[in-house]
């Protein structure tokens, strides 16, 4: 019979071909699940800080150093300036905006009609009080004048006469040469003779007072300023301009505002004695011209505050006199003022800049012996200016960061600079106008330079 042939076995390495095509196909992804557990645990370990991640601490850099990097190519110190707590005395100051205005300020008006003969004043001038202004013909004033005095001589007369009669008719009644009703008529004649006397010298009281008013005084010590009027001009006294202004400005009064909230602190400054103010004004001022420096700024005191608040604005009137000798304070100029209310005494006290706020309140970096700050809370009172009262959570002589907190976490290390000082102005000699070198002997003849190189002509076509 015929026989199928059978297939004949394959050999032992075909068989194995296909599980260890398999082994080799699982072994990438055996080593990328052992690679990600292997960095997932290094992560773990440098978040959490562990060995060998562990950072080393260096030691505060010595001075003259800075920048030093902590061991193992850390971060380097990060470089602040730091301001110690210290135990003063506080004043507690009010700023505030205020307004210059002349203690007084006169507008010249005439006070009777007539043409402007002489104006005896220049624009500008200090006057005092008394000086002539302005005079006004005197001419219709002065014959007003003397028609009153010739008025009451007249009646003069006629009053010494009437007095001489009445004499007389008491001595005829006396032997019944006459009667009584002449005598009374008589007396009542002199008497009323009397009254136009009196109603004459009133008459000329009142001529004198026009004749006077032709002559316009200054009426208080100031400054004029620019004049309205004109030599030659007709004015009159129901005139509103005016011929000049006067204004006193030695002393001279600041007004200016506090809000409500202070008025029991000036009131209870203002029972205790003098308060003083300052006018701030070396501040803005520019530099003089001969390069000297600026003189200190005036200091005034207060005179009363208002007799009510602004409900409007919810602020308090004060008035300031200064004596204004130097004339550095102008009417209807603005000028900030500041006034001392109080002193705290003896509190420990530290730079505003240093004070941070945070969720729970105002802290510090106080910084440590070993150039690390550590992140205290603190308690802060009164602030004045750039300087706040701390009533718990620093001691005085501790340091606390004023610039470069906002790179600093608890513990973090840092390197204390000194702060910026500006250099001392020291005065420059003025240099001396050079003078012209001696004539030097006369050298050899220089050899002539080369003459420059001709350029080429142009080719030809």
């Amino acid at each position: 019979m015929n026989e199928v042939p059978k297939t004949p076995p394959a050999p032992a390495e075909t068989k194995l071909a296909t599980p260890v095509r398999a082994r080799r196909r699982r072994w990438p992804w055996l080593l990328a699940g052992l690679a990600a557990i292997a960095g997932g645990g290094a992560f773990h370990a440098w978040q959490a800080g562990l060995p060998p991640f562990a950072p080393a601490v260096q030691a505060p850099p010595p001075p003259g150093q800075p920048g030093l990097r902590r061991a193992g190519g850390a971060a380097p110190a990060i470089p602040v300036t730091a301001a110690a707590a210290s135990v003063e005395d506080l004043p507690i100051l009010l700023d505030a905006l205020g307004t210059v205005q002349a203690s007084n300020t006169i507008t010249v008006v005439p006070q009777v009609s007539g043409r402007i003969t002489e104006i005896a004043f220049r624009e500008g001038q200090e006057v005092k009080a008394g000086d002539v202004l302005v005079r006004i013909d005197p001419r219709s004033f002065q014959a007003t004048l003397d028609q009153a005095l010739a008025t009451k001589a007249q009646r003069e007369a006629q009053l010494a006469n009437a007095r001489l009669d009445l004499t007389r008719y008491q001595q005829l009644l006396r032997s019944n040469g006459t009667s009584q009703q002449t005598v009374d008529t008589q007396r009542a004649q002199v008497a009323q003779l009397e009254a136009q006397v009196l109603f004459d010298q009133a008459t000329i009281e009142a001529a004198r007072t026009q004749l006077d008013y032709a002559t316009i005084r200054s009426p208080i010590e100031g400054r004029v300023g620019l004049r309205q009027v004109d030599i030659g001009n007709l004015v009159s006294s129901s005139s509103t301009t005016g011929i000049v202004v006067v204004t006193q400005l030695r002393p001279i009064t600041v007004n200016f505002t506090l809000p409500q909230q202070t008025l029991p602190q000036v009131m209870q400054a203002l029972a205790a004695g003098p308060v003083p103010v300052e006018a701030r004004l070396a501040e803005n001022a520019p530099p003089r011209l001969d390069g000297s420096p600026q003189p200190p700024n005036p200091i005034g005191q207060v005179v009363t505050i208002d007799n009510q608040v602004d409900s409007a604005t919810g602020t308090i009137r004060v008035k300031a006199t200064f004596p204004n000798e130097d004339q550095r304070l102008w009417p209807g100029a603005f000028v900030n003022t500041r006034i001392q209310v109080a002193v705290l005494r003896g509190v420990t006290v530290l730079p505003l800049v240093a004070v941070q706020r945070g969720p729970q309140g105002p802290y510090a970096f106080v910084v440590r012996d070993d150039s690390t700050v550590e992140q205290r809370n603190i308690t802060i009172g009164t602030i004045a200016g750039t300087q706040a009262v701390v009533l718990a959570g620093m001691r005085p002589g501790e340091r606390a960061v004023t610039s470069g907190a906002l790179r600093l976490v608890n513990g973090s290390l840092v390197q204390v600079a000194e702060p910026v000082r500006p250099p001392p102005s020291v005065p420059q000699a003025r240099r001396r106008p050079q003078q012209a070198p001696a004539a030097a002997p006369a050298a050899a003849p220089a050899a002539p330079a080369t003459p420059p190189a001709e350029a080429p002509a142009p080719a030809r076509p």
